[in-house]
């Protein structure tokens, strides 16, 4: 294992540690750094950022993040790329079953879930803020997609995007068998 490798090991540890949103919260908490809506962090953000939330990286480890997932040899990582990388993987059982529920979802079969995949399977009109009047079905349905939707909310979700939710949510479920049947429970399988 390299150094880049037991670093990210390191900060995936001291994420799960935190629970089930631990990476969730990680990503919610970059792109709020991310002022310029660039996508990146250079490694003196990225030492602050994990510094702010009690997860020290030394100077040489965050640059060698930085490195790792610098797309264009700009010198800052790609957020996205570096969140992914973070989360654990899933077993193949796992994939599976998350792999069956956007298939459920994705109606049009186009390989992109939208408010329009969502209305043959989900239903908002009985979501208390409808019933008030105070949002409509299709703003339940898109605040409902946009659970999934990473980083930028255009209201489509790919598998990609749907994958990395699971795959945070993945790994405070201990067994496989736990897993499947969370998931064959949630959307009906």
């Amino acid at each position: 294992m390299d150094t880049v490798d037991a670093t990210m090991e390191k900060l995936r540890v001291q994420c799960l540690a935190r629970g089930p949103s631990g990476i969730q919260g990680l990503a919610r908490f970059f792109r709020c750094l991310d002022q310029d809506g660039s996508g990146s962090l250079d490694a003196a953000e990225l030492q602050r950022g994990l510094a702010a939330l009690g997860m020290a990286l030394e100077p040489a480890e965050a640059e060698a993040v930085c490195r790792r997932w610098d797309r264009d040899g700009s010198g800052v990582l790609d957020l996205e790329e570096f969140l992914r990388a973070l989360r654990p993987s899933m077993s193949q059982a796992r994939e599976a079953i998350v792999a069956a529920a956007f298939a459920k979802l994705d109606r049009s079969g186009d390989g992109v879930v939208t408010v329009d995949d969502l209305r043959g399977v989900y239903s908002g009109r009985n979501h208390p803020k409808v019933r008030s009047g105070e949002w409509t079905e299709e703003e339940v349905l898109r605040r409902f997609l946009d659970n999934f939707d990473a980083g930028d909310k255009d209201g489509q979700v790919t598998l990609a995007e749907f994958q990395d939710y699971y795959s945070g949510l993945s790994a405070s479920v201990d067994t496989d068998e736990e897993f499947v049947a969370m998931v064959t429970s949630a959307w009906r399988l």
